[in-house]
């Protein structure tokens, strides 16, 4: 899956909630907090990190390619 940014940065939490990879905010949070998203090979635990272009995710058997 892929992502094309419209400005130059997404919050994470936004992000799976914008894929409809969760049903709310509280879900994609809780996603985070247990250690349930790699980014770029290493776990992300920041609800409000900032995804970029050339980044990918990994949550579950979904990967993100964001562009």
């Amino acid at each position: 899956m892929t992502y094309q940014l419209k400005d130059d940065y997404i919050e994470l939490y936004k992000l799976l909630k914008v894929l409809d990879l969760v049903d709310s905010g509280g879900e994609a949070k809780q996603l985070i907090d247990h250690g349930l998203v790699i980014r770029n090979t290493e776990v992300e635990t920041r609800r409000r990190a900032k995804i970029r272009a050339g980044d990918e995710l990994t949550v579950g058997d979904v990967t993100i390619k964001v562009s």
